[in-house]
């Protein structure tokens, strides 16, 4: 899924990925204003949002943060957040109400106004929706499908469950975004010389799939931001990277042996009742 010479597959982990908050039912509310087009529903999804005060957005211009509060079942999602002299504001994102029956695709169902159109990720995809997550590392398992990113995805068109998407490529072998991949099933993943974490990867791949969640320079994949633990469990001889590079893990994912799940294609002409 790269071509050979042009930019190298990758896994984001402490720069353009997703850190998480995860908050207690007390925590105090603040309001995180919208700075972004302007969106009734979604000003006011974020009218008390639990956000701790030493949070702190990824690195990187996305600046992509998640409030995760499970005593509500509630999430709350930021792009370009900061934090200024007058508090909380965010270029765009979204609100889940009830996670834990949501499909993870912003829609009517995903809160009180709420519209395809919300969401950071270009297809309306959760932004936590596909993340490899720090207690799925800890687990030694990904019992999910896995998001990635991928350059040069087809414009005007877009895979189900994606709503929408920011892709360019004119050309019909483009893979869209919102597209189901996975590893062949006959692969004996088990017998791969690869690092333990592109096997839990290929694992998922098998069992889950990949979904095709952004565009980005790189193909990629996104891993949690451990900004909120203080520490960075992905680096060094004892972290989950093994002493690689973030190049090396995602560079041994036997991505030769990937195939196209079929698709339900929508575009910018379509209806998606």
């Amino acid at each position: 899924m790269s071509q050979p010479g042009g930019p190298k597959p990758t896994i984001d982990t402490t720069a353009y990925s997703v850190p998480i908050y995860t908050v207690a039912a007390g925590q105090p509310t603040v309001r995180v204003s919208l700075d972004g087009p302007p969106n009734r529903a979604l000003s006011a999804a974020w009218r008390r949002v639990p956000v701790p005060s030493e949070a702190r957005p990824a690195a990187g211009s996305d600046g992509d943060l998640v409030v995760w509060q499970p005593a509500t079942e509630h999430m709350w999602e930021f792009w370009r957040m900061r934090k200024t002299r007058g508090g909380w504001q965010a270029r765009w994102g979204g609100a889940i109400a009830d996670v834990s029956r949501d499909q993870g695709v912003y829609g009517p169902r995903s809160w009180p106004g709420a519209t395809r159109f919300w969401g950071v990720p270009a297809t309306s995809l959760a932004l936590a929706g596909g993340l490899i997550t720090l207690e799925d590392l800890r687990r030694g398992e990904i019992d999910h499908a896995v998001a990635i990113s991928i350059p040069d995805a087809r414009a005007d068109t877009w895979a189900l469950p994606a709503q929408r998407s920011d892709g360019t490529s004119r050309s019909p072998q483009a893979l869209p975004e919102g597209a189901h991949l996975r590893l062949d099933p006959k692969l004996d993943v088990a017998k791969l010389a690869i690092p333990h974490l592109t096997m839990l990867i290929a694992q998922a791949a098998q069992r889950y799939g990949l979904v095709v969640r952004d565009t980005s320079p790189n193909v990629g994949f996104y891993a949690e931001d451990p900004t909120p633990t203080g520490n960075d469990p992905y680096s060094g001889p004892g972290g989950y990277f093994e002493g690689r590079t973030a190049e090396a893990i995602a560079a041994a994912f036997p991505w030769s042996q990937l195939e196209l799940l079929k698709m339900r294609l929508r575009g910018a002409s379509t209806s998606h009742g």
